[in-house]
């Protein structure tokens, strides 16, 4: 079987104006087991289509006790009861704020469906080179 975990989260996007909220997803799927992803919706994005971002579930929990990132996405946390996440593009910097247990509740979930340390069964690395090599 092949779990997938899906979050709605309420994030606050951050800008030089006050921010408001708009919906995200949290996403984690068993099949790719290393990486969470947040999906924001269209009327946030400049181009008007939905916005998704991968990166790895352990870059999440480890963003929720201190600040972790040094590439696109970085996480820290901004208080006892708020993590902020920036996400860096070409385009720019998206700075949202979470909450903080609605992070904690989603990883627990991905962690009872893949217990850390135990992704690598779920990687599928070998099936992938038994099809490539005609095998399967």
């Amino acid at each position: 079987m092949h779990a997938a975990i899906d979050q709605a989260v309420q994030v606050r996007l951050l800008t030089t104006a006050l921010g408001h909220t708009v919906p995200a997803v949290l996403r984690y799927r068993q099949s790719d087991p290393l990486a969470v992803r947040m999906t924001f919706p269209p009327e946030i994005s400049l181009d008007g289509a939905a916005v998704d971002w991968a990166f790895a579930r352990e870059l999440l929990a480890e963003g929720l006790r201190s600040p972790a990132g040094r590439g696109d996405v970085r996480i820290r946390p901004s208080g006892p009861e708020r993590t902020l996440m920036e996400f860096h593009s070409d385009e720019g910097i998206a700075l949202i704020q979470v909450r903080s247990e609605d992070v904690r509740r989603f990883l627990t979930r991905s962690y009872e469906a893949v217990p850390a340390g135990q992704e690598h069964p779920h990687l599928g690395v070998e099936r992938g080179l038994a099809e490539l090599f005609g095998a399967v």
